[in-house]
């Protein structure tokens, strides 16, 4: 797969991901090995702080027919949790501080806000955005008001900083982008 990667100070990226298009790395974010990246239909920025774990697919492509349309860049926040398996395809956007459980998926043209979380399972294709604060959960991916911010669990990144070095490959940024 083609691609040009930006990955800025202090992001862990394993070389063990695929990745196609031009996708940049905020600061301090870490991707998993076995994530796949594909940024056919513009840029993906993704910004700092975040977790991508392991098999998480995100998926910015043109539908079919689309393929000449203007370029549109996919923007990911910071502080956003993508847990295993988790599939993201074809969003407008995604705020701040989320958690996308595992084996979640998101379908076209929605729109998460801030402070979300998208249940385990939940197969979401419906084009009505996820407003802030919102929680996904149940086979019936029932929407409901979230009592409190999500956020990832204490110790988790400085675990993940600790282990990943000792057990994969990081890829090297030639020219580190400061402040993405």
């Amino acid at each position: 797969m083609s691609s040009k990667i930006k990955i800025a100070q202090g992001a862990m990226v394993c070389k063990e991901i695929k990745v196609k298009g031009q996708v940049s790395f905020g600061a301090s974010t870490i991707i998993h090995p076995g994530v796949t990246l594909i940024a056919e239909a513009g840029p993906i920025e993704i910004g700092e702080n975040n977790i991508i774990e392991e098999y998480v697919n995100i998926i910015h492509k043109f539908l079919p027919g689309e393929e000449q349309s203007e370029p549109v860049t996919l923007k990911i926040g910071s502080n956003n949790v993508f847990e295993v398996y988790s599939i993201i395809e074809g969003v407008k956007s995604i705020g701040d501080n989320n958690i996308f459980e595992s084996k979640s998926y998101v379908g076209r043209n929605l729109t998460i806000g801030n402070d979300c979380i998208i249940g385990a399972g939940c197969h979401l294709t419906s084009t009505a955005p996820i407003e802030d604060g919102t929680c996904v959960y149940g086979k019936n991916c029932t929407r409901q008001k979230a009592f409190c911010k999500p956020s990832v669990p204490g110790g988790h990144r400085e675990f993940l900083v600790k282990l990943l070095p000792s057990y994969h490959l990081l890829r090297k940024n030639k020219n580190p982008v400061e402040g993405i």
